[in-house]
């Protein structure tokens, strides 16, 4: 096949992928800005290359006029959580959405491969819009822990190395890893609620500082410049407190008195 018609092929894919990416980051962001726990941690995403393509149509003996029916994963994306629980909650969460279909489903998590293997695996149809008019495209979805991705990662990397035929010792160690891996999850589930909490708090505070702060660069343009230094002033003293009720308290009042600059503003300007 010329060079040219790969890139036709994969032209769409690449939007999906870029697409797709900008979209779970965009739930990510979503969920932070409203003080809420993002079951997301991080979003990935690929698009196969020619070569690999070539490899596995090789290998499932899949003609070229199959080519997109049957490879399911020319575009991958790799979502990646903090905790197991949270698959199942990304999962639901694409399930729930009107731009993606789910053609199927695989749970390595209750089905875990004879190498150790551990991810939910989803493909879904999502439709692009291209110069030819929509395109109707397969994407893989792999949702995983960041253990689970650390140790996927490695494995893939020694599965390239041997060509698939990985020395026994090897295969041996990285079995035992895998039940590591199982181990280090369940543990991190168990003090979920708290990790969740830190990480709540820390987010909350982030957006109230950040509201904060805008609030009297604004100030500065409207109001008297000594009052807004003293407000600064005492925005710092409550943030050294680190006491995020007294920070909520200090963000309302703030709310309250910069209401009023506008006000003042507007009159003065009518």
């Amino acid at each position: 096949m010329e060079i040219q018609l790969w890139r036709s092929i994969l032209c769409p894919y690449e939007l999906a992928v870029r697409e797709l990416v900008v979209k779970f980051e965009h739930m990510i962001d979503e969920h932070r800005q409203n003080d809420l726990y993002s079951p997301i941690e991080q979003v990935r995403g690929r698009v196969k290359s020619v070569s690999s393509i070539l490899e596995k149509m090789q290998r499932k003996h899949i003609p070229l006029e199959r080519l997109e029916e049957d490879v399911e994963d020319i575009a991958g994306i790799r979502i990646i959580c903090q905790f197991e629980e949270d698959i199942e909650t990304v999962a639901a969460m694409i399930q729930n959405r009107g731009d993606m279909e789910i053609k199927s489903e695989k749970d390595y998590l209750r089905h875990i491969k004879q190498s150790g293997y551990r991810s939910y695996h989803l493909i879904i149809y999502y439709t692009v819009e291209t110069i030819n008019g929509p395109k109707k495209l397969q994407v893989e979805v792999q949702i995983r822990t960041m253990a689970m991705n650390f140790w996927a990662t490695i494995e893939h990397s020694l599965q390239y190395k041997y060509r698939g035929d990985m020395p026994e010792h090897v295969a041996e160690r990285l079995s035992k890893a895998a039940d590591a891996i199982i181990s280090l999850d369940h543990e991190m589930s168990s003090v979920r609620s708290e990790i969740m909490d830190a990480q709540l708090s820390s987010q909350m505070q982030s957006n109230l500082v950040k509201d904060i702060l805008n609030n009297i660069e604004n100030m500065y343009k409207v109001s008297n410049k000594r009052e807004v230094m003293k407000i600064q002033d005492e925005f710092l003293r409550v943030y050294r407190t680190k006491d995020i009720r007294k920070l909520q308290r200090f963000h309302r009042q703030l709310d309250i008195i910069a209401e009023g600059y506008r006000a003042q503003a507007v009159h003065y300007h009518v």
